[in-house]
């Protein structure tokens, strides 16, 4: 059964067109990521489900029901913002019970909802506080009390992390994919990061130009990325892409790195290619396709280390699993399985 349904929905701005036939459905329960580059539309989808925007054509259908012209407050639909959005003048208990109290509900269910969402998200000793005397963490954790509070049908997230340090995101990322999991209520997200999509949702939608490139669970994305839009988004160093041309004899030469590899599917001889080797991929013991290079940057962190080399004319980035000795300008030989090597249509971005 599906919580949400969006059908052939297209979003104009006067004359330029944000959303082109987005069609979407979103099982009851499931925490949805919509990604993509900035500008490509996630926001605006978000809102046009939340009834924040109007939509040109199509339809959205909330727990079966049509709700093109219902107001916001009747899609029994909760909103989470990037910018937290609480009322500096109030406690964190009014920011929460707010929305329940503008619908005249009685003291004893707002004391009810508000205690159970501050022990859930660990607000409890923060109640009499306001805004300004909270850490960034702790307002998002308010914004997402006020909306639990609301007991709705879905949570929509807009960039909720954004405006956090890289270990608070790290943090908050578990606490909502946590929440997500007690409540058992639809979530939808939108973020730009490729990683929080990758490690919290269920199902990822990438999104790119206002057109849905692919829909799929996170490591089905990884895996078998329909185009090269994807497989260039989900991922993170970015693939690898190098022109070659397709042999006789099934090998495809990479025509900027000077490299013969060992292609995994048949195509045409004389074909155009692009070859897609992520960063990840790329062995440093030199074990199976060949090519042979310069380091040009070398970076380590410790539990990574990451390269960029030069191979033939093109440059590499490698992502190596523990630390890696080797100088800038030293020469390495890069090994990665046939099974390892994508390719796509140079014209249309297809996979093959």
């Amino acid at each position: 059964m599906n919580q949400i349904e969006i059908q052939h929905l297209n979003k104009n701005y006067g004359a330029l067109q944000v959303l082109h036939d987005i069609s979407l459905d979103i099982p009851v329960g499931a925490f949805v990521a919509l990604v993509g580059p900035s500008g490509c539309g996630k926001s605006t989808l978000l809102r046009t489900i939340a009834g924040l925007e109007t939509i040109t054509s199509g339809t959205i259908k909330v727990a079966g029901e049509v709700v093109n012209d219902k107001a916001p407050r009747e899609r029994d639909l909760a909103m989470v913002f990037q910018s937290y959005a609480l009322y500096p003048h109030m406690t964190v208990e009014q920011n929460m019970s707010y929305s329940l109290r503008l619908r005249r509900r009685p003291k004893a269910e707002i004391d009810e909802r508000v205690g159970e969402a501050a022990r859930i998200l660990g607000l409890e000793k923060l109640l009499k506080r306001r805004p300004k005397q909270l850490s960034g963490g702790q307002r998002q954790r308010v914004a997402m009390g006020r909306a639990i509070v609301r007991k709705p049908k879905v949570f929509l997230f807009d960039e909720p992390l954004s405006n956090l340090d890289a270990a608070l995101r790290v943090q908050m990322r578990s606490e909502i994919r946590k929440l997500h999991k007690n409540l058992g209520a639809t979530s939808v997200y939108v973020t730009h990061d490729q990683i929080e999509a990758m490690t919290m949702a269920d199902l990822i939608v990438v999104l790119h130009d206002g057109r849905i490139e692919q829909i799929g669970r996170p490591l089905d994305l990884y895996r078998r990325p329909a185009n090269r839009f994807v497989a260039g988004f989900i991922g993170s160093p970015a693939m690898n892409f190098v022109p070659a041309e397709v042999t006789a004899d099934g090998l495809a030469v990479a025509i900027g790195a000077g490299a013969l590899l060992r292609i995994p599917r048949a195509q045409e001889p004389g074909r155009k290619v692009l070859a897609g080797l992520r960063p990840e991929h790329l062995r440093l013991d030199g074990s199976g396709e060949q090519l042979s290079g310069v380091a040009e940057i070398v970076e380590g962190t410790g539990s990574m280390t990451f390269i960029e080399a030069r191979v033939g004319d093109e440059l590499l980035n490698i992502a190596h699993a523990g630390t890696f000795e080797i100088e800038a300008g030293a020469p390495l030989t890069l090994g990665i399985a046939s099974e390892d090597i994508y390719l796509f249509d140079p014209d249309t971005g297809r996979a093959l």
